[in-house]
């Protein structure tokens, strides 16, 4: 089973991108954030014409989850659970059944938290304490479980071309790293550096000053595995060419196949 996460940054604007793409990596579940469209517009006839189940949660002009699955979705939740006052569309889950077995899959956009010195840094780290929660009590399923999306988290200096230009933001904060850094400690294993331990590999640029022509980037994409998960990992990819196509997301696709 092959599951692939992107921050398409804005599915209007990327669609042909996002078909594009489909068509060539030929995920079977797809987690994408940064819709920045509500349910209605959200082009779910051009996705189920290629073979895909579709669940969304939108909010107009920000945020937006979806997940995009060949097989059924099932057991579908809508929203983080600690708030029920938090109207972000930053978080939506489902089952996944396959003829080998079910996977539960969750499409992440964890907020960015800047500026610091304002409200969105807490509510940044507040989120993130939820997800914690919430993803222990997925681990006491026992289940293979898949956290994918845009965390806005660099875990490690070896994530960024030039971390010391990240001191001053919300991405690379030493309370955000290390709550980062509790999720994991939960027991769930970060896909990309179980296969690639100490390569500079990055799934974000910015559009500003020639980064991706300088690789200036940063890793901030993640695909956390529950142990079940873990040990039918197979194989992890980083699809960077897709950031050279024409008006690109400033993410690219971060993928994984698992063997069922």
């Amino acid at each position: 089973m092959r599951i692939a996460t992107w921050n398409v940054n804005s599915i209007r604007q990327r669609l042909e991108h996002l078909t594009r793409w489909l068509d060539e990596a030929q995920p079977d579940v797809v987690c994408l954030q940064e819709l920045k469209c509500m349910e209605e517009a959200f082009p779910k006839s051009e996705i189920e014409a290629l073979g895909y189940n579709v669940a969304v949660s939108g909010q107009k002009a920000f945020n937006g989850v979806a997940l995009l699955s060949k097989m059924p979705i099932e057991d579908l939740r809508i929203g983080l659970p600690g708030n029920d006052g938090d109207e972000q569309a930053r978080y939506i889950e489902a089952v996944m059944s396959h003829p080998e077995g079910v996977v539960r899959v969750a499409s992440i956009y964890l907020p960015n938290g800047n500026p610091l010195g304002t409200e969105k840094f807490p509510y940044k780290l507040a989120w993130m304490d939820r997800l914690t929660s919430h993803a222990k009590d997925l681990l006491a399923l026992e289940e293979p479980l898949v956290l994918a999306g845009d965390y806005n988290v660099i875990p490690t200096p070896l994530d960024a071309r030039h971390p010391e230009k990240w001191t001053n933001d919300a991405l690379f904060q030493p309370e955000s790293r290390a709550r980062f850094e509790t999720l994991k400690a939960l027991g769930l294993t970060d896909s990309v550096r179980q296969c690639l331990p100490d390569e500079p590999v990055y799934t974000f640029w910015d559009y500003q000053a020639g980064a991706r022509q300088r690789n200036d980037g940063i890793r901030i994409d993640h695909l956390l595995l529950s142990p079940e998960a873990t040990s039918k990992l197979a194989g992890v990819r980083i699809d960077q060419h897709v950031r050279d196509w024409e008006k690109p997301s400033d993410h690219v696709p971060v993928l994984i196949d698992l063997t069922l």
